[in-house]
This record gives C-alpha cells, structure tokens and sequence, in this order.
C-alpha cells in the first residue's frame, strides 16, 4: 500500500499492483483464435490503484493506471 487515509470525509487508498499477460488471450470473435499480444508490449507490469471506501463500506476501484515501464 502506498498512501491511506482513514481519516477523510470519503477514506482512499493508493495501492500498487502487478498484472501478468504471460497467460492473457484475446480471441478473435469471427475465427475464435488467439490474438497475438504487440511484440514490444511487456507481459508483467506494476499498476497503481485509487480505491475509495464508499457508504456502505465497500472499497471501490475508481482509478487504475498501469505502468508498462515498470516492470515486475
């Protein structure tokens, strides 16, 4: 976890994360087979999360930016 604030009027979070695509496949919809992910595209990568806890108490994602220069 980066950043919390409990405390605020609307609490958040800045979380970071990995995602991995080694695995990842998008299917084209006509010939249903596997589109190739870009060559030049890194497969694990960090993403920064802002997550906001909303009135009934459930965390809510309301900001997702990967970072495809950080690798992980």
């Amino acid at each position: 976890m980066t950043v919390l604030d409990v405390d605020a009027k609307l609490p958040t979070a800045t979380v970071e994360d990995y995602i991995d695509l080694s695995k990842w496949q998008t299917l084209d919809t006509k010939t249903n087979k596997p589109i190739p992910l870009p060559t030049a595209q890194p497969l694990r990568y960090v993403v920064t999360a802002t997550v906001e806890r909303w009135d009934d108490n459930r965390w809510m994602v309301t900001e997702y930016e990967p970072d495809g220069t950080r690798s992980c």
